[in-house]
């Protein structure tokens, strides 16, 4: 993958006489501006310092300024700040051994080497009292594991593994910079001197390809180091001329950007228009046939690309149409309102759920050779920060003062249907949104609670329909399902032992059963929270 180099402001910060002042402008930009970087916290971060005393000042300011950023914004998520240097050696092997390779944590050991051991027991303090944990620098390397390890669970879900137990940014100086190689690792800010080979050494740890939701690596340098980052990319590249080596390197610049995803959502409006649809969300349930149906799927498709890659840029960009700057942020959005950019998302998902779904039939021949080619990528459309634990939170501060939220039910239930990864939980929590009507003042773990309680309810009810169809005991299918759901195992001979009361022939047991797993399969894949149940895609398909 290619880099996005912002070389931000630097002009204005270098003019910053006090250096504590400087680096405290630094801060700020750097917590502002990190959820646009890092796609809303799917990825992470490195922050590249210039000394160890550079990285215990950053840590402490660092801490501060979010401190006050989360004490402005009630509705700011918290970051998880860490940071690591190797401490002293004072004659300990295993440390003489990791500064092998460390020449700059070397040499600022050397002076004042009590000041940056308690600076790093302080920090590792920090750092057990957010995780949990227990370290010490006398088992150094154990606190250096962890803390690559929890940069490393990035690549989970929230829901997964909790994103308190994650690290947002780490603040290093000469650590991790090399041969640390993570696909969930996507921004590199930079406060410290790099050149040739140690630059793109250190740019490389943002740049490990993953999907079209990591378009490019992000930097953020804030020493204004365009000309060692032309004359590396020019050696490296071997080309003779700069801007082919820019070409090879770097991305594109957010105006060029910013000027294709506007002519995919013009090319989106044509297509509409030929379809004599309004250019609403709401119209696209009105498509007719498959092929236009794969139409829309793939200039939507071109169109949350490009979205996505804007809502990384960092720095300012050009609206030729209004002549002013502004800047790119995932709250902001090109040509889309926020509300009709959820609502596309919504519609998207629907059809290409439900396209997905008539393809994966083996038993339907009726299906078009532009459906059989769709890719519906839906990797573009689950965001990690539109998670059950955020929509949950959101749902608690709805209930608890609607005049305070800046959204209102249906924007909320816009929200829940634009995410890809909630899709199989989707109705229920919009069904349960809708229950909430009138009631006021529950926390978020009492949502939580009645959310669970709420789809028990309705699952049993779903159950008690399902038995009722094909005439089942309710208490035998509730179990066969309830074993099913707490195995993770789908058992055929037990779904025989179901039927097996019907007394019905084979054929028709056949068709029996391949009737009821229609009507189960998708209760089952909501019941399982997502998790896969073996042997369950025989009747997906």
């Amino acid at each position: 993958m290619r880099f996005h180099v912002d070389y931000f402001k630097a002009n204005e910060i270098e003019t910053y006489i006090d250096e504590s002042t400087r680096k405290r402008a630094i801060a700020e930009v750097i917590i502002e501006k990190h959820r646009a970087a890092t796609g809303d916290c799917r990825f992470n971060a490195l922050f590249a310092t210039a000394s160890i005393n550079d990285a215990i000042d950053y840590y402490n300011i660092l801490r501060e300024v979010h401190e006050q950023h989360l004490s402005k914004d009630e509705n700011m998520e918290p970051l998880n700040i860490a940071c690591v240097f190797s401490p002293p050696s004072e004659g300990n092997k295993d440390i003489m051994q990791i500064q092998e390779d460390l020449e700059q944590e070397r040499k600022d050991n050397e002076i004042e080497p009590d000041k940056k051991k308690n600076a790093l027991e302080a920090i590792i303090r920090d750092y057990d009292e957010q995780y949990g944990t227990h370290n010490s620098i006398a088992e150094f390397d154990v606190y250096y594991q962890d803390v690559q390890q929890r940069i490393k669970n990035q690549k989970y879900s929230n829901k997964d593994y909790a994103h308190k137990n994650k690290i947002d940014i780490v603040i290093v100086v000469d650590m991790l910079l090399t041969g640390f190689d993570l696909k969930y690792l996507n921004t590199l800010y930079v406060d410290k001197n790099l050149k040739y080979h140690g630059l793109i050494q250190a740019f490389s740890r943002t740049n490990r390809i993953l999907n079209d939701t990591k378009p490019y690596g992000n930097i953020l340098d804030f020493r204004g180091q365009q000309d060692a980052v032309d004359a590396a990319i020019a050696l490296f590249s071997g080309e003779k001329s700069p801007d082919k080596a820019r070409q090879i390197w770097l991305v594109e610049s957010a105006e060029v950007i910013n000027k294709k995803y506007k002519k995919a959502i013009a090319d989106l409006r044509n297509f509409m228009q030929l379809q004599n649809l309004e250019f609403k969300a709401s119209e696209v349930a009105n498509l007719r046939g498959d092929e236009a149906k794969a139409c829309f799927i793939n200039y939507f498709k071109e169109v949350q690309r490009y979205n996505t890659q804007l809502s990384q840029y960092t720095d300012f960009i050009k609206d030729e149409e209004t002549d002013t700057q502004i800047v790119s942020e995932p709250h902001m959005q090109y040509g889309f309102t926020d509300e009709e950019l959820l609502a596309f998302r919504g519609a998207y998902l629907d059809l290409a759920y439900s396209l997905k779904k008539k393809r994966e039939n083996k038993r339907n021949e009726d299906i078009s050779p532009e459906v059989e080619e769709l890719d519906f990528e839906f990797v573009l459309f689950a965001s990690a920060l539109i998670d059950y634990d955020y929509i949950m939170e959101l749902i608690a501060r709805y209930i608890g003062a609607p005049s305070k939220m800046k959204m209102n039910k249906e924007q909320l239930i816009s929200l829940v249907s634009s995410s890809a990864n909630l899709i199989d939980e989707r109705d229920d929590i919009v069904a349960y949104i809708d229950s909430l009507d009138g009631i006021k003042g529950k926390t978020e773990d009492e949502i939580k609670d009645g959310y669970e309680v709420f789809k028990s309810e309705k699952f049993a009810n779903e159950l008690i329909a399902i038995a009722e169809t094909h005439k089942l005991s309710v208490d035998s299918l509730q179990s066969f399902v309830h074993t099913i759901v707490d195995r993770k195992i789908f058992d055929g001979e037990k779904l025989s032992e179901l039927v097996a009361p019907l007394e019905l022939g084979w054929k028709d047991r056949t068709k029996k059963e391949n009737e009821i797993m229609t009507d189960l399969v998708p209760l089952l894949k909501r019941m399982a929270s997502g998790q896969k149940i073996s042997g369950l895609s025989a009747y997906e398909e």
